[in-house]
C-alpha cells in the first residue's frame, strides 16, 4: 500500500492551494483519512480528518479556511486550503486508516509529505 501526496508549493499569503493524496495497492477498505502538518522542531499537528461517510473534523487553526474531502471510488483525500497564512507553512502529510485485501485489522499508513510554503 502506498499513499502519494501532491499539490504543495509556494503561494503568497491570502492565496489557495489544493492538496491531494491517493492511496494505492491491495486495499479492501479505508476508514478515516486525515491530513497532518509539521514544522521542523515541532510536533506533528492534526489539520483535518474525514470518515468514509464524510464526517469531518478540523483543527482550530484551520477552521473556516481549509476543507477536507474525499473520493471513495478513487481512494483519494483532498485538502482545499484558502486564505493561507505564513504560519500555515509546513510539510503536509496524509494518512489513511485502512484494511488491506486479506488483512484482518485496520492499520494507519502515511504518505511522504508535501511542502507548503506561504510567503508574507
Amino acid at each position: 500500500v502506498q499513499l502519494e501526496a501532491s499539490g504543495g508549493g509556494l503561494v503568497q499569503a491570502g492565496g489557495s492551494l489544493r492538496l491531494s493524496c491517493a492511496a494505492s495497492g491491495s486495499i479492501f477498505s479505508i476508514n478515516i483519512m486525515a491530513w497532518y502538518r509539521q514544522v521542523p522542531g515541532k510536533q506533528r499537528e492534526l489539520v483535518a480528518t474525514i470518515t468514509r461517510s464524510g464526517d469531518t473534523y478540523y483543527g482550530d487553526s484551520v477552521k473556516g479556511r481549509f476543507t477536507i474531502s474525499r473520493d471513495n471510488a478513487k481512494n483519494t483525500v483532498y485538502l482545499q486550503m484558502n486564505s493561507l497564512k505564513p504560519e500555515d507553512t509546513a510539510v503536509y502529510y496524509c494518512n489513511a486508516n485502512l484494511q488491506e485485501v486479506g488483512g484482518t485489522f485496520y492499520r494507519t499508513h502515511w504518505g511522504q509529505g508535501t511542502q507548503v510554503t506561504v510567503s508574507s
